[in-house]
């Protein structure tokens, strides 16, 4: 009856991390110091925090550019055009927050006098809850698409901040264990 009935075990975790943070660049040398790296952008404290916009050249009747203009002066974040020197800190725009729960269920079944069999079910975000955020949820491996493509972090880009976009959701994963003990 023991083996039927009892010798189960049940655990869960829940797992809560707040929102990496990133840094929002021009996608371009603004500040024309001759460096590869993207500058930041100039930051519109007033402006929505999850929007941002490029920007439009205003020229003189000789064709120069004398300034520029935001698409969208409600965006916090605005693209900086050459010439340009940022305003905007390191680390400012929040991605989403892991909001997790795993679970594991185990059976294990005793065959002789110290020799037992287990039987285990291992899942990795069990509601399957989407989590767009730049790491995995469940492992420490890196993230490529986040290396690799940095264009959710140039304002005005149509991916901007859309992490649903740009990250995968981190989906439920399972596995199944068989030990034997002996």
């Amino acid at each position: 009856m023991k083996n039927l009935v009892g010798n189960w075990r049940w655990v869960g975790t829940y797992t809560y991390e707040s929102p990496e943070f990133v840094t929002v660049q021009s996608g371009q040398d603004s500040n024309l110091n001759g460096d590869t790296a993207g500058d930041r952008v100039v930051l519109n404290s007033a402006g929505n925090p999850n929007k941002g916009s490029g920007v439009t050249a205003l020229r003189n009747s000789a064709g120069q550019t004398v300034a520029y203009l935001a698409n969208d002066p409600s965006a916090r974040y605005i693209r900086a055009g050459l010439g340009v020197f940022p305003n905007a800190g390191r680390n400012t725009l929040p991605t989403r927050p892991i909001d997790n729960f795993d679970m594991s269920f185990a059976k294990k079944f005793t065959v002789r006098e110290g020799q037992t069999l287990e039987f285990r079910g291992d899942f990795g975000n069990i509601f399957n809850h989407p989590q767009y955020t730049p790491g995995y949820v469940n492992s420490v491996r890196l993230n490529n698409n986040y290396v690799t493509t940095r264009t959710f972090l140039i304002p005005g880009n149509p991916d901007f901040a859309k992490w649903d976009q740009v990250f995968n959701s981190n989906a439920r994963n399972v596995q199944f264990v068989l030990r034997y003990v002996f």
